[in-house]
């Protein structure tokens, strides 16, 4: 029997103060006597541990000793039990496993709880049912990620081309740090093969007024890719703050981070032409999307 009336639980015992019952603590090496030895007023009846018998353990995992196992036939014994470590066994094949006959759990609380004569708690054992083991295909997932990847960069490369087909070859223009630090260059010495003189001389609203133009560059520069730069970038190279930059890719689903970029450049530089976006994504090695202003008709624009 426990020492306690209110926990029935006995490997649990009455706290006082908080008027609840709280479990023993575990000891590695030792099972909890009934009620950790405590009674109902907070008084000492009995020791809280009771050191581990012979062939029995606690790794202090649990509240009571546990039955060693037994290695199966044909396994050796490679660490005896002793009263904090279960038996350890070779098996057939030269690996080394604990491999337990018998899995024993700490006893269920009241009725069906078992003690010796002395009152000391017996634990219940069981044989459950093994869990079957699934193999995991470790390759699976950056495989999936590989060939995602790979498409990806197949269809940009035929839009690509499908865009570019028929037109002239465009220039590689040297990289530069930022507009903000260097200012412009004059235009004619960049892109004059690559953009006519009334395109960048255009006002970059050109290219809000534009809806085909803007949609195409909306594919080009809106997603992300580790492999060319983006609006991120674009919007990087204007001096916008990293926390606007975020705030727009957030609200992607309802507005294109490049035409917030687009409206907000216009607004607060209304004197900046298409030559102007043209550099920043010469500078950003983004030909792909200069291609696409050379659709501007900039004559049948609005001023």
């Amino acid at each position: 029997m426990g020492h306690s009336k209110k926990c029935t639980d006995l490997t649990t015992y009455y706290d006082t103060t908080t008027a609840t019952c709280v479990p023993c603590k575990f000891k590695p090496g030792y099972g909890v006597n009934p009620n950790c030895g405590y009674g109902d007023d907070g008084g000492r009846h009995d020791v809280m541990y009771s050191r581990c018998e012979a062939n029995r353990f606690n790794d202090g995992s649990r509240a009571l000793c546990v039955n060693c196992t037994s290695c199966p036939p044909g396994s050796n014994v490679i660490r005896t039990c002793d009263t904090t470590t279960d038996t350890e066994c070779e098996e057939p094949s030269g690996s080394t496993s604990q491999v337990p006959v018998k899995i024993q759990t700490d006893p269920p609380s009241d009725k069906h709880t078992n003690f010796t004569p002395t009152g000391r708690l017996l634990p219940t054992t069981f044989n459950p049912t093994p869990a079957a083991s699934s193999s995991v295909v470790i390759w699976a997932v950056p495989l999936t990620i590989l060939i995602c990847i790979t498409l990806s960069l197949i269809s940009a490369y035929i839009i690509y081309m499908k865009r570019n087909k028929g037109r002239r070859p465009l220039l590689h223009f040297s990289k530069r740090s930022s507009l903000a630090k260097e200012g412009f260059a004059p235009l004619s010495a960049w892109s004059d093969d690559v953009l006519s003189p009334d395109i960048l001389s255009a006002p970059l609203q050109t290219v809000l007024n534009n809806l085909d133009v803007l949609e195409e560059l909306v594919i080009l520069l809106d997603p992300e890719s580790q492999f060319l730069k983006n609006t991120k970038h674009l919007a990087s190279q204007c001096s916008f703050p990293s926390t606007w930059i975020t705030y727009t890719y957030s609200m992607k689903d309802s507005k294109s981070p490049l035409k917030a970029l687009l409206e907000r450049v216009t607004s607060s530089h209304p004197d900046w032409t298409v030559g102007h976006l043209a550099k920043l994504l010469s500078q950003m090695e983004r030909n792909d999307a200069i291609a696409v202003l050379a659709q501007l008709q900039p004559t049948n624009s609005p001023a």
